[in-house]
């Protein structure tokens, strides 16, 4: 009995201190950004803006939520077999630094471009589909697509081809790292998925 709480008292004060350190060591911002151009920037663009659609917009995103996709890539959790091994490359310092520096990034403002679909889009977006019990989407990314520190993605500006791939993906079972979005993109078709993801690349 002895042995067991010795053991648990060191595995809780390990996690512990992991923990500490986790909110206590200080990104370094330069360090982030000589990381990103070296890893990063062939796909997201200079300052994390991509300039193609497959490819999102990580500029001023939640450094905690970027900090958490890239464990994820890393671990096999989320699936791509590009992004396991660029995140297989980087520590944890390395995911903190390079995420704090493209939130310290502006990210730049997009546009919806289908007219047809704009209404149902914002629609979506701000009421759900309550027919089906799909939440509305400004429940916790914002009304403005910022998000939620540390919960929510901003979703603010992204490619709406990003956006849609990624609903479809939670929806078809091929992205598996969010019980919620899995849960609403499974209740919504093509044409809805593509309505709201181009009325978010327009959000400000």
């Amino acid at each position: 009995m002895k042995l067991f709480v010795t053991y648990f008292g060191a595995a809780a004060l390990a996690a512990a201190s992991l923990a500490a350190h986790g909110q206590t060591a200080k990104p370094d911002l330069a360090k982030g950004a000589a990381q990103y151009g070296q890893v990063c920037v062939a796909c997201h663009a200079a300052d994390g803006n991509s300039t193609t659609p497959v490819n999102p917009k990580l500029a001023q995103q939640h450094p905690e939520y970027l900090v958490k996709q890239l464990h994820e890539f890393k671990t096999g959790k989320r699936e791509n077999a590009v992004m396991v091994g660029f995140a297989s490359m980087l520590s944890d310092d390395d995911m903190r630094n390079i995420s704090h520096w493209l939130a310290s990034q502006k990210g730049k403002l997009g546009s919806a471009v289908n007219k047809d679909l704009v209404t149902l889009g914002e629609r979506i977006y701000r009421g759900g589909i309550p027919d089906r019990q799909v939440a509305a989407c400004a429940g916790c990314h914002s009304p403005n697509g910022a998000g939620i520190p540390a919960q929510y993605p901003r979703l603010s500006g992204q490619h709406a081809d990003y956006t849609a791939s990624q609903l479809v993906a939670f929806r078809d079972g091929v992205r598996k790292n969010s019980t919620q979005m899995t849960m609403v993109a499974a209740k919504m078709n093509d044409r809805e998925i593509k309505a709201v993801s181009d009325y978010i690349a327009g959000l400000r």
